[in-house]
């Protein structure tokens, strides 16, 4: 935890840097300073001293707030002190880098105009981000838009494995694929003549896990699924058991209980936020457009047409 605290204090404390290159050295404490007001002094007390370097309390709890939200409670509670640690070495180091006359080394300074930069580049980005607004009818479009992401189908299945498939159970007779196909169907027979599909399904299917409850995969949505079961089941009607299908795992036989969709209340907190990612990716695109930025070929070269994305890879059945 300490390596991982110290390493969020160094992102943390750039800022601080950066901003600070726009400001004199601190120079030398004179022999006898003026005394502060008290009132002002207990209200910003002294809380760390070294030497020459002094923390006040304002500066070290604005230190405080730059780390990341999940870090902020730790370094609040029991690492407060260890954060203090972390910051007085900081502090040290600057000052005697600062003595070294460091912050004059082209290297630094080069890097300290980009943390600058990048600190106001965020404030700026922050800013925009503020400013946009999504209504609620602005959601329920994109919601109706994408309103098939958000179906659900809540579905049983009878699986029949085939050798060499990952669903063969160990000590149980293996069959061809041939074999398994015939016996898949020989259920499904059994079904539409009104055979009980929980039954069967805790007598039959290779699926221990749904087998146990009657072949109950309970409710999934697209890409739960590997492509051919999904096809079958988003494709059937309430109460259909599907033709025989084959999968990696075998032949299965799928009754459908019902379609769903997933409210729009419990999404509309994601479709808020991915609505916001859009319209800030927008403003940037606009901002650049304008600018018509150019890039030197010599050094670039050619522009390049950008890769499509790969397409993700297909999920297993994960509710066996």
């Amino acid at each position: 935890m300490k390596k991982t605290t110290m390493t969020f204090m160094a992102l943390a404390l750039t800022g601080a840097l950066a901003i600070a290159q726009d400001k004199p050295a601190a120079t030398a404490k004179p022999a006898a300073p003026a005394p502060a007001p008290a009132a002002k002094a207990d209200a910003d007390p002294i809380i760390v001293a070294a030497g020459d370097v002094a923390i006040r309390q304002s500066e070290f709890e604005s230190a405080l707030k730059t780390l990341p939200a999940e870090y902020q409670q730790f370094a609040q509670g029991p690492g407060k002190r260890q954060f203090a640690d972390d910051f007085l070495r900081m502090k040290m180091l600057a000052s005697e880098g600062l003595k070294n006359g460091l912050d004059k080394d082209p290297d630094v300074v080069r890097q300290l105009g980009l943390m600058r930069e990048n600190l106001i580049a965020n404030a700026q980005l922050s800013k925009l981000e503020k400013g946009i607004t999504v209504s609620d009818d602005d959601l329920k479009k994109a919601y109706d838009a994408k309103k098939n992401e958000y179906e659900q189908v809540k579905a049983r299945h009878i699986l029949i494995a085939f050798k060499g498939s990952p669903a063969a159970q160990a000590g149980k007779k293996e069959l061809t694929e041939d074999e398994a196909k015939a016996k898949a169907e020989d259920l499904r027979k059994q079904l539409v003549a009104g055979a009980n599909f929980d039954e069967l399904a805790k007598k039959e299917s290779d699926d221990v896990g749904s087998g146990s409850r009657g072949g109950d995969l309970g409710a999934f949505g697209h890409g739960q699924m590997v492509p051919e079961f999904e096809k079958a089941a988003f494709e059937a009607k309430v109460g259909d058991v599907t033709p025989v299908v084959r999968t990696q795992y075998g032949f299965h036989v799928i009754k459908v209980d019902s379609h769903e969709s997933t409210p729009f209340a419990e999404v509309k907190s994601s479709l808020e936020q991915a609505e916001r990612q859009r319209l800030l990716q927008a403003k940037l695109d606009e901002m650049k457009g304008k600018l018509k930025p150019t890039y030197d070929t010599a050094y670039f070269g050619p522009e390049t047409p950008q890769p499509e994305a790969a397409p993700a890879p297909q999920p297993e059945v994960k509710k066996q």
